[in-house]
């Protein structure tokens, strides 16, 4: 018996034009886009989309790093989002960011997507550190991040999150 290979994905990264038919909740539009159907879920998130909406009109060099849909490579569905909160900064930090849709949880495509988070974060020159900050309640996240080798740096109270605990890890070596 073989065994099934694990999970992969490709991130896309989710432009101006795809936020802006998410944000009007045209699910259809923002797949062709994408170049991907996306779940429905992604209509839900509003909040995000304005967010990052937002950091690219500030900053539309930055445009990549923000938000990339997760796009399974056995059917080629989008099954989440991830990214980077922002650029690195100076010391060369970036902290990503991931959600799994809540009906495909539990098949380890959370582990696919930052380990491409982390495999993007080690082809960019300047990415030293990669960051997560997870709530110490969220079992699944803690376990996710530990998996993928982040070890706990401290922690941090955030006004929306209440309190997280600060995960680190340096990028592979190129």
């Amino acid at each position: 018996m073989t065994t099934p290979e694990p999970p992969a994905v490709d991130l896309r990264v989710i432009d101006v034009a795809a936020l802006r038919a998410l944000l009007t909740r045209d699910l259809e539009l923002a797949g062709r886009l994408i170049g991907a159907p996306v779940p429905a879920f992604f209509a839900d998130e509003a909040w995000l989309w304005q967010w990052r909406l937002g950091q690219i009109e500030a900053d539309p060099a930055s445009a990549g790093w923000y938000v990339r849909a997760a796009v399974d490579r056995a059917d080629g569905v989008a099954v989440g989002h991830a990214g980077f909160h922002g650029p690195p900064d100076a010391a060369g930090m970036v902290e990503i960011g991931y959600t799994v849709d809540p009906t495909r949880r539990g098949r380890g495509l959370g582990h696919a997507i930052v380990a491409a988070l982390l495999a993007d974060a080690a082809r960019q020159p300047a990415v030293r550190v990669v960051r997560a900050s997870v709530s110490p309640t969220n079992a699944a996240s803690l376990a996710l991040v530990r998996r993928a080798g982040l070890v706990r740096v401290g922690e941090q109270w955030d006004d929306e999150d209440g309190l997280e605990w600060v995960f680190e890890r340096p990028v592979d070596p190129r």
